[in-house]
């Protein structure tokens, strides 16, 4: 008689539970920070500041809408293989497919603005696009993974939102003044919500791998996959950024003509998320290292040359 193969943990599916919460908070996000970049846009007097508005929204929108692509995406996945076991091929196309649907309905709202012209059509696409990957990294059969990657990344926006609403207070803490001592101000405020971030984006990322471990019958994901699903927070925020600089490169390309104010503020804003980006990565990777290393316990030295030293003694009186 032959054993059955056991599943590697990493590609048991999560609960429908767990994915339904994801996939709701996931809608929920993208559809306030659409909804704000649409009340924002559609509420300026003149087209040059439409186009600013415009500028400033696109990152928050494709980030939010990547992680809606993958959590949608992973809960169709989870139910189907609930009936049945789905290739690798047949994933994927889902994945992707179910993405590309969540993109097609994410950029409705932002080309309904103004159906004329190219612009919103720009931004509309980007966010398409940013649901699309979304929905086809869903499709790597991780799901674990890919869940703690969302629940930190949904982490990240909560903790984002919450200090931005505190901003004016810790600003004035950290030595806001003129325009030199406020930029300064800016910059430790923003490397210190992205280190937070990180940090609490690998103890999320820990916590629900821990969690898919329980439901896998003990057996655990590979160390990397830690670091992964805490550096995926971050790395929402560099493709986003990616995605903004090039398939929404002309909207950027427009604010930057305003003015020459604008430029700078566009310059100064793309470099900070970029930054942010990164820091939120590695802090969170490390973080879920760290975290998983803790739990480890040395494994037995057999080859401990104290021990084998005993035994051969013990044999050795024995013998005599």
């Amino acid at each position: 008689m032959t054993d059955r193969p056991t599943a590697a943990p990493e590609t048991v599916e999560e609960s429908r539970l767990t994915v339904a919460l994801l996939a709701a908070a996931a809608l929920v996000w993208t559809a306030a920070m659409l909804w704000s970049a649409r009340v924002t846009i559609t509420g300026r007097p003149n087209a040059e500041m439409e186009v600013t508005s415009t500028a400033y929204a696109l990152p928050g929108a494709v980030s939010a809408d990547l992680v809606a692509g993958a959590c949608v995406a992973l809960l169709v996945l989870t139910l189907i293989s609930r009936r049945r076991t789905l290739g690798a091929t047949t994933r994927f196309a889902v994945a992707t497919g179910t993405g590309l649907l969540v993109g097609v309905l994410s950029a409705l709202p932002i080309i309904t603005i103004n159906t004329a012209g190219s612009l919103y059509a720009i931004v509309g696409g980007t966010v398409a696009a940013a649901a699309t990957i979304g929905g086809a990294i869903a499709g790597l059969r991780i799901p674990p993974v890919i869940a703690a990657a969302a629940a930190a990344a949904i982490g990240v926006f909560v903790i984002g939102f919450v200090l931005n609403l505190f901003q004016e207070p810790v600003l004035e803490l950290l030595g806001a003044g003129d325009t030199e001592s406020s930029a300064n101000a800016a910059q430790w405020f923003s490397y210190g919500q992205a280190a937070l971030s990180g940090l609490a984006a690998g103890l999320i990322a820990y916590a629900v791998l821990r969690r898919a471990r329980r439901r896998a019958g003990g057996a655990d994901v590979r160390w990397p996959l830690y670091a992964a699903a805490g550096a995926g927070p971050g790395l929402i925020v560099v493709i986003g950024e990616v995605l903004s600089r090039t398939a929404g490169a002309e909207v950027l390309q427009l604010a930057e003509k305003v003015s020459p104010m604008d430029q700078l503020a566009q310059q100064i804003l793309s470099t900070a998320r970029l930054n942010s980006g990164l820091v939120v990565l590695f802090v969170g990777a490390i973080t879920a290292i760290l975290a998983v290393g803790r739990t480890l316990s040395p494994a037995a030295d057999e080859d401990d040359p104290q021990s084998n030293s005993s035994s051969s003694e013990t044999a050795y009186h024995s013998n005599s």
